[in-house]
């Protein structure tokens, strides 16, 4: 057996190989910049050899602070090429935040996006790094575009072991400890065989951070021959004009922006025929709204559930996307192939199907643990089984139901409340568009049932309304202590409802 075949070939080096076989296709479009395939694989390997050429080297985290750049990618690749682990942080986060992450994972070389130069000096001084690298010309570092100009774009084979970590993602982060999941090059870092739909021609819209889910989404595109089109944060008129101008196929909404797409006065006069597949998951979304945006956009949506630490568990077909079958769309899905799931309860046991317990997942996509966390990682991981914290059951016909994180739950006096299914109550109003739900302790130290509500357009429903329809349908234990109302949700970097400012908003109110 000679040394080529023996080599392990990473995630990247198949995209390589995908961008080398029509190099001349258009493989990303950011603003009126196009990047064509074989444009994209030079870009990678002179980066490569840039990188290389700075010091940086195999087992050396790379930490990415970027926007939706076409160069963000390439940087990715480039990074993940000769060996390093990557983490691409949330531009969003506080510089505390952001240092606490830089220097926890020991982050060997910062590449910077010039829009985020300023940050990235204010981190530097935070944290040293051996080298601060820049996405073009900047205040702070060194441009990495300029050498890599310098640099042969000759194909060369990559570093990285199968066992070598890939990637590094942070979980949390807007207050405590972030905690840092690792996932090898082995695992790879996408959801490869996992997503069907990539076959005829792909024009992919990321409108969400390159940081989250849909930026791995983006190498499913470029692998299968489609075009990227990015765009720098996501803005419904804006999104509804790409997908109509550029006749968008595929694309991945968090469920609060699927709903601001739907809710925009554009909407109705948007062509959007053009699409066939409208992923969306992240967080848990409104049955109510799901069937809504079925009917406005047709039988293209498909629900994905995972986590950073189990990868892929579970998805909701466009077929079970069934207007008529509400009790479908509370679920997600069905479990894909190569995943086991169990439901168990407090003391590890198995319980039947329609009883609830902790989802814990067993696959070759878990991760190796969190960054240097060994007890964490064994709370977590125990016998080849993730518990992912997630409440949940599986019915006869397999599909997988999740009510709550352990930790959002709500106990109160006489039970648990689970917070999905107070804000799936208080979305199927009429007069109710999104709802947030969490617990707020009181003087006391009991928590009590709080509610954020975004009305309808025109609707003037109160709190006694709402309150009164709960104690209605659910009885006094799920009735909200307190019902707020605001215009929009606000949001977390992935596009996710930000209950952790909720929550602390609530809390001085209660304070006071």
């Amino acid at each position: 057996m000679t040394v080529a075949t023996q080599h392990f070939r990473t995630y990247v080096e198949r995209n390589l190989d995908a961008l080398g076989a029509d190099p001349g296709r258009e493989a990303v479009r950011h603003h009126g910049r196009h990047l064509t395939a074989g444009g994209l694989r030079d870009l990678v390997y002179r980066m490569a050899r840039a990188l290389r050429a700075q010091g940086v080297s195999r087992g050396q985290t790379v930490t990415l602070l970027s926007g939706n750049l076409p160069e963000t990618i390439a940087a990715r690749y480039a990074a993940n090429l000769i060996g390093c682990p990557v983490n691409h942080l949330y531009n969003k986060l506080s510089a505390e935040v952001q240092a606490t992450i830089i220097r926890d994972i020991e982050t060997h070389a910062l590449i910077v996006d010039p829009a985020y130069a300023g940050r990235a000096a204010e981190l530097a001084d935070r944290v040293p790094v051996k080298a601060v690298l820049t996405l073009g010309l900047a205040e702070v570092g060194t441009d990495l575009l300029e050498l890599a100009a310098g640099e042969s774009a000759e194909p060369f084979l990559g570093d990285a072991r199968p066992e070598d970590i890939c990637t590094i993602r942070h979980t949390g982060g807007t207050t405590g400890h972030p905690k840092a999941i690792c996932t090898s090059f082995e695992q790879g870092p996408g959801f490869d065989d996992v997503i069907p739909g990539w076959d005829g021609p792909v024009r992919y819209m990321l409108c969400t951070t390159l940081a989250h889910a849909g930026g791995l989404l983006a190498d499913y595109a470029l692998r299968n021959g489609g075009t990227v089109r990015l765009m720098d944060d996501f803005d419904p008129a804006a999104a509804l004009a790409t997908i109509e101008r550029e006749r968008i196929t595929h694309t991945f909404l968090l469920p609060p922006l699927l709903y601001q797409l739907m809710d925009h006065p554009d909407a109705a006069r948007t062509d959007t025929s053009s699409l066939t597949h409208l992923w969306y998951g992240g967080c848990q979304s409104s049955p109510a709204r799901i069937a809504e945006a079925v009917r406005r956009f047709g039988p293209v949506l498909q629900q994905f559930y995972g986590q950073n630490e189990a990868g892929g568990i579970s998805l909701l077909s466009a077929e079970d996307h069934d207007p008529e079958r509400p009790e479908l769309l509370r679920t997600a899905g069905k479990v894909l192939d190569g995943v086991e799931v169990a439901i168990r309860d407090e003391d590890g046991r198995d319980v039947p199907n329609g009883e609830l317990g902790e989802i814990c997942v067993r696959s070759s996509s878990i991760m190796q643990g969190y960054w240097k966390q060994p007890e964490l990682t064994a709370e977590v991981l125990r016998d080849g089984w993730l518990h992912t914290g997630d409440i949940g059951h599986l019915d006869d016909e397999g599909y997988l139901t999740i009510v709550d994180r352990l930790k959002d739950m709500i106990v109160v006096v006489g039970g648990h409340v689970y917070t999905t299914e107070l804000e799936d109550l208080l979305n199927s109003h009429p007069q109710v568009r999104q709802s947030a739900v969490f617990g707020v302790a009181d003087e006391h130290r009991m928590e009590q049932v709080h509610a954020v509500v975004v009305r309808a357009a025109g609707s003037e429903i109160g709190e006694q309304e709402l309150r009164a329809m709960v104690n209605r349908e659910r009885g006094a234990m799920y009735e909200p202590a307190r019902i707020t109302f605001t215009d929009a949700l606000p949001l977390t970097d992935a596009g996710k409802p930000d209950k952790k400012l909720l929550r602390r908003q609530a809390e001085a109110v209660v304070a006071a």
